[in-house]
């Protein structure tokens, strides 16, 4: 299986693409630019999906559902909004087919034509402030704390699995505050939301910081982003979490009334993530060999695998494993006992190493005889014996380790891949030869970073959070700068 598997150093992106649906993750569909999610791939994202839906829920926020359909007035009354997705937009003209009667099949029905057109969602601001209108009378409806699953459509022309598809999983957040300083906390504690669930469950490090003037989401008044980097040295914005002002709220008449009486609008945030996190995942601890899922999003944690001779030493084994089963599972570890006799054991090894599974216990008549097993970590290809009355002891603290290993290793890859540059051709020789984050003065002009982009394909990823006042000179324009930022060839 991985022998088959393209090397990384060889070509970073057929790797990417043919380890996504050798692992059985996802695949191309019938529809271009769309993908379909294959069972093992919806489990990781069901396992995101849950801790993320726990973590809203903890800060305070509820689900609810929008419609897909937006009239496409609804774009018209935010101009940046509506700049921001104009290309990208799929548009329902008419509601009805008919037949063919000259060459067959089935034809739009030109009499069935909509009296306005509806934009399938890209991102849904729109109709959810146009419903907020009607939510929203006084101060005692404030906040609104909402989020939504769901998937969205930007039409895309090139595309690639998980990181760039016409039509895509998501959440999104939408909320509206009394004040413009509840509103800003709102999208900053996203922001740390998005962090810590990067960091702690996908095992990946990111920087957070807030995007330039240009980079921004469309109709935003300040974007706070994590950024990532990927094994190639090219950076993956991970989440996005934006302050919107009052600009939504204006847009569509959105007001309530304070406890001075007064009519004032709302303060307005939105954020999201997508399934480009599955992209991002793979990318981050994957090898050679196949994917390396950090413990706490593998849908299968361990994976148990006999190794016998015949139908009675299957039976003997199998009778073991019930209780090594029922003892992992007991402390809340998610076990596969794969006793399958139409493929050897050597087979399944390298299956459930191209899926990434974290350990892999194998078991066979000598075990059953020295009470013990083999334990394979994914992360390192190690193996070890282990008692068998140690063993979910020992389980409990590898995935543990594993998790932390991964992150650590992770993060030392990055903190690796940060330079300081001071000149444009220094910046240009870095960015070809080492890849990663470079940290670089900006005169804080929009020409100069579109200058820049045009020059090396490189864009400002963020200005960190944690950057300091250091006075220096842009590293295109010479002019002054008060701080670095963080440029990077990016997904």
């Amino acid at each position: 299986m991985s022998k088959n598997l393209t090397k990384r150093g060889e070509d970073y992106s057929k790797w990417y693409n043919e380890l996504v649906v050798k692992a059985d993750l996802a695949e191309n569909s019938g529809v271009r630019g769309c993908m379909v999610i294959k069972p093992y791939g919806y489990a990781i994202w069901e396992k995101m999906q849950a801790e993320l839906d726990r973590m809203f829920k903890e800060t305070g926020h509820e689900n609810a559902y929008f419609p897909l359909f937006i009239p496409k007035s609804y774009f018209s009354k935010e101009a940046s909004h509506v700049d921001g997705f104009a290309k990208e937009c799929a548009v329902v003209t008419h509601y009805r087919l008919k037949t063919d009667e000259v060459n067959g099949g089935v034809i739009v029905d030109e009499d069935a034509k909509l009296e306005e057109e509806l934009i399938v969602r890209p991102t849904s601001e729109t109709i959810i402030w146009d419903t907020y209108r009607k939510w929203i009378q006084s101060y005692r409806d404030l906040p609104i704390l909402v989020n939504q699953w769901a998937n969205v459509v930007r039409w895309e022309m090139r595309t690639r699995l998980f990181l760039r598809t016409a039509e895509f999983l998501w959440q999104e957040g939408h909320t509206a505050h009394a004040t413009e300083a509840e509103a800003i906390a709102e999208a900053k504690q996203m922001q740390q939301v998005y962090a810590t669930f990067a960091e702690d469950f996908m095992a990946m490090p990111v920087i957070k910081g807030t995007k330039t003037e240009s980079e921004r989401f469309a109709g935003a008044l300040e974007t706070y982003t994590i950024e990532a980097l990927m094994q190639d040295g090219k950076a993956l914005q991970a989440g996005t979490s934006h302050f919107l002002g009052q600009n939504f709220a204006k847009a569509f008449d959105v007001k309530y009334a304070s406890k001075e009486g007064k009519q004032e609008y709302v303060w307005a945030t939105s954020w999201g993530v997508s399934t480009r996190l599955m992209g991002a995942l793979v990318m981050t601890h994957s090898d050679d060999h196949g994917l390396v899922l950090p413990p706490k999003l593998a849908p299968i944690q361990v994976v148990i695998v006999p190794i016998y001779k015949g139908d009675e030493q299957l039976a003997e084994i199998s009778n073991r494993v019930e209780g090594i089963v029922k003892s992992l599972r007991a402390v809340g570890i998610t076990v596969k006992y794969d006793q399958r006799d139409t493929y050897k054991p050597g087979w399944k090894f390298a299956e459930y190493e191209l899926k990434g599974v974290p350990l892999r216990i194998g078991i066979g008549p000598r075990d059953l005889i020295q009470g013990t097993v083999e334990l394979a970590r994914r992360d390192t290809l190690t193996k070890e014996s282990v008692n068998q009355s140690e063993l979910t002891e020992r389980v409990v603290k590898l995935l543990d380790e594993i998790q932390v290993s991964l992150y650590e290793r992770a993060k030392a890859f990055r903190s690796e891949r940060i330079t300081e540059v001071d000149d444009f051709e220094t910046f240009k020789e870095v960015l070809e030869t080492k890849g990663g984050f470079i940290s670089a003065h900006w005169d804080g002009t929009v020409e100069t970073e579109e200058r820049i982009k045009e020059a090396t394909k490189a864009t400002i990823r963020c200005i960190p959070l944690d950057s300091v006042n250091e006075d220096g000179t842009c590293v295109f324009s010479g002019k002054k700068s008060s701080k670095r930022v963080l440029f990077a060839r990016a997904y």
